[in-house]
């Protein structure tokens, strides 16, 4: 099926389309981080490619990327029209993940980043947010809940 749109029209449909989080991922996210004690965390800090949850004393970046948006190569599919604009629509996200990803390490940021189809493996989840956190070397009164 063709698009009814020229490039340029589908450019400025799709550049007015603004995120409104997803709720229910970060929702979930937040239901393991407090039901294992995991504090710390903010949303909404002004860091390049608005991390999700941000831990700012150890300095940790996390994203809760969407299967499809992002490319999942364990279960993604692409749609069967268009291909030619979703390859290059999801390609764009993946390239701009990893450009984030080096900017943010950049600057000393350690980023981690979560499928949205395995926040249901909530031990794995926990375990790698844990090891983060705990392998940063915060000073102690920080550490102690003091700063």
């Amino acid at each position: 099926m063709t698009d009814t749109f020229s490039p340029q029209e589908r450019s400025r449909i799709m550049s007015r389309i603004r995120s409104r989080e997803n709720a229910a991922t970060e929702l979930r996210f937040i239901e393991i981080l407090k039901a294992h004690k995991i504090s710390g965390w903010r949303r909404g800090m002004p860091l390049l490619g608005k991390p999700d949850f941000v831990f700012p004393a150890a300095r940790v970046a996390m994203f809760i990327d969407g299967d499809f948006w992002h490319g999942n190569p364990k279960g993604f599919r692409l749609p069967k029209s268009n291909l030619a604009y979703w390859r290059k629509k999801i390609a764009s996200n993946r390239e701009r993940d990893r450009a984030v990803n080096r900017f943010l390490r950049a600057k000393g940021w350690r980023v981690i980043r979560f499928w949205q189809s395995r926040l249901a493996d909530e031990k794995t989840i926990v375990r790698r947010v844990r090891k983060c956190l705990d392998s940063v070397d915060l000073h102690p009164d920080i550490a102690a809940g003091l700063g």
